[in-house]
């Protein structure tokens, strides 16, 4: 137990509660879903860089978006497969908390501001085709992904750093599998609600202010593909968002549960569900997505694993 008024210097993870067999089928579990998660989205990344069919913003867009999935969750995974290995707590430093919630919300806000500008790039290509060329330029793509990168990396800086100045003396046993906000307010002394408050309505306005560009977009492209007089016209023009628009559906959805309500300080066991959600299904779900539902994809995946049979037999 912590000595009172002293803040940890470190602190210990409980992760999943059962015995030492449960932790293991978890382990294996959790382990197969990261390792598809990490090889569907490398080779999303690869056939976006290699394949001239792609060349599109519609999928440079969605290579970022695969090496954020990526890399979110490799921010929270690999610390909960070593957790559900060790017969016990798992210690993590100060520093190393800080780092892990910062990466981890930094890299979440950028891919809400990232599918922000995806919805936008489909009601250019749904809605005003002829210009698509012109206005979603090679220029223009350039500058949304490096700006959804600083305004992801930049505006998470003081919310990380107002969490940790505050005193954690309540306890420094921390009941999940990595450095969640909310359970860490729990161990704080001081007076969170100010904190709490002010959390509370960044997240309004990262995620509601990235959404509303998304149900804008959507409102007219539905509009438009309605006009559409014959109905393989519509599922034509629907299929180039289908993928986006499920994405959008899982990652908002889930997201809003967790971080988009005044009170940070909810039940261990929600935070934990929804953040699987987040860090294990979603990233884990993200390649089948955007490769079943799309032709383009499909095609480029076929004629990559053609060449390469070709050249294992040559």
């Amino acid at each position: 137990m912590m000595i009172n008024h002293s803040s940890a210097t470190e602190f210990y993870l409980l992760g999943f509660p059962g015995s030492q067999e449960i932790h293991h089928i978890l382990f294996a579990t959790f382990f197969f879903f990261y390792s598809v998660t990490l090889m569907g989205n490398t080779v999303i990344i690869v056939i976006v860089c290699v394949d001239k069919r792609l060349r599109s913003p519609m999928y440079f867009f969605l290579g970022h978006l695969s090496a954020l999935e990526a890399l979110t969750t490799s921010v929270i995974v690999p610390v909960m497969l070593w957790g559900l290995l060790l017969p016990g707590m798992q210690a993590i430093s100060l520093a190393g908390c800080a780092a892990q919630l910062f990466l981890y919300l930094a890299l979440g806000t950028t891919e809400f501001a990232l599918l922000g500008a995806m919805a936008v790039d489909r009601y250019v290509a749904v809605c005003n085709p002829l210009r698509y060329s012109i206005i979603m330029n090679s220029h223009a793509c350039n500058w949304v992904v490096i700006v959804s990168w600083m305004f992801g990396f930049l505006s998470e800086i003081w919310p990380v750093y107002a969490t940790f100045q505050l005193t954690f003396c309540k306890s420094n046993q921390l009941d999940h599998f990595y450095c969640d906000r909310g359970q860490l307010l729990k161990l704080s002394c001081n007076d969170t609600l100010f904190t709490e408050f002010v959390l509370f309505l960044m997240a309004v306005f990262i995620i509601i202010g990235s959404l509303a560009p998304t149900i804008v977009s959507y409102t007219y492209i539905i509009s438009t593909i309605l006009k559409i007089p014959t109905a393989s016209g519509q599922r034509k023009a629907f299929s180039t968002c289908a993928s986006h628009f499920t994405f959008v559906v899982i990652g908002y959805g889930s997201c809003l549960f967790l971080y988009v309500k005044p009170n940070q300080k909810q039940a261990a066991e929600y935070n934990k569900i929804v953040s699987l959600l987040i860090s294990v299904l979603t990233p884990f779900l993200n390649p089948f997505i955007f490769t079943l539902r799309n032709d383009k994809v499909k095609e480029a995946l076929r004629d990559g694993m053609k060449r390469y049979c070709q050249l294992f037999k040559d």
